[in-house]
């Protein structure tokens, strides 16, 4: 046996990898996670490219610990932050034992997927692909999907799932499990993910502005823990600055008599009270910085300073 592997307390051997999502916007790569995780690990927005940072979910799988990293998703960047996002998901990719190629069925095979296809078949590393919204569309559209995309890049697995329903994704773990590498676990069985306490507070917060505002705010806003206090009593202050890039979308965020910050903000901390699993005070503040998504300070705080 390898000096690595280790083995549990009912005698099986210890497998451990990393696992890469990779794939268009709005994939379901997200959705994905938090399914398989049974958590929300990653924020889920009818928007393209919530996903701004790699987002590590940790899922025990009988004796197998699989870490699947939530990466941002593949586009044609034209922004430094868009250009900083592109290069963190290609560079978790690299890193990962195994990649999973995430594809919206219902829209197939497009430009973006072709592009993503042409630089994963630069790499090494095995890639799956899993179909996802499979129940969306007609049994009959997956197998031609299938080998029109099979026939650009070869697989090593092809699964058919539905992160919405969960149709499919019970299969694709156990296949995870078999098959990434003997080895002792990277982190604590109990954990989730690596994600900072803070940083899941401003993705928290961010979803409900996507969420709350709709197309009435552009994907140009951004959101900071600025403070996170455990207080004595247990409970957990919590201030967040939202940055939006003009005047008119800080109005519209706080919204008449500040009722929308307010539902943003209710909405928001009882989220987090249930994954804090204690009371939170949660106190938003939203300040009009234009260009925000230039400055290193920024990408910094979104953990993309290396990649942009």
């Amino acid at each position: 046996m390898p000096e690595d592997t280790e083995k549990t307390a009912t005698g099986g051997e210890t497998r451990c990898g990393f696992v890469a999502l990779v794939g268009a916007p709005n994939a379901g790569k997200s959705t994905l996670l938090n399914r398989m995780a049974g958590a929300k690990l990653s924020i889920v927005s009818p928007k393209a490219q919530t996903t701004r940072f790699r987002t590590l979910g940790i899922v025990m799988r009988d004796t197998a610990q699989l870490v699947f990293v939530d990466l941002p998703g593949i586009f044609k960047p034209r922004r430094r932050l868009d250009q900083a996002m592109v290069n963190a998901a290609w560079s978790g990719s690299q890193d990962a034992d195994l990649t999973l190629l995430l594809v919206d069925s219902r829209i197939g095979l497009t430009d973006e997927i072709r592009e993503i296809i042409a630089r994963l078949k630069e790499g090494k590393r095995p890639v799956w692909l899993v179909l996802n919204k499979t129940d969306l569309i007609q049994r009959d559209q997956l197998l031609p999907l299938t080998k029109a995309i099979t026939d650009l890049l070869p697989v090593e697995e092809v699964y058919m799932v539905s992160a919405r329903s969960g149709d499919g994704v019970e299969g694709l773990l156990d296949g995870l499990a078999r098959a990434v590498p003997p080895g002792p676990y990277h982190y604590p069985e109990d954990d989730l993910t690596d994600l900072p306490d803070r940083l899941l507070a401003a993705e928290i917060v961010r979803e409900q502005v996507f969420l709350q505002t709709h197309e009435e705010i552009p994907y140009h806003a951004t959101v900071e823990t600025e403070s996170f206090k455990v207080r004595k009593d247990g409970s957990i202050r919590i201030d967040v600055t939202i940055y939006v890039s003009r005047a008119g979308h800080k109005a519209i965020l706080i919204g008449e008599r500040g009722q929308r910050i307010r539902e943003i903000g209710m909405r928001a901390r009882k989220q987090l009270e249930g994954l804090l699993d204690a009371p939170c005070h949660l106190f938003l503040n939203v300040k009009e910085r234009a260009a925000w998504d230039r400055e290193t300070a920024r990408l910094r705080a979104l953990g993309l300073a290396e990649y942009g």
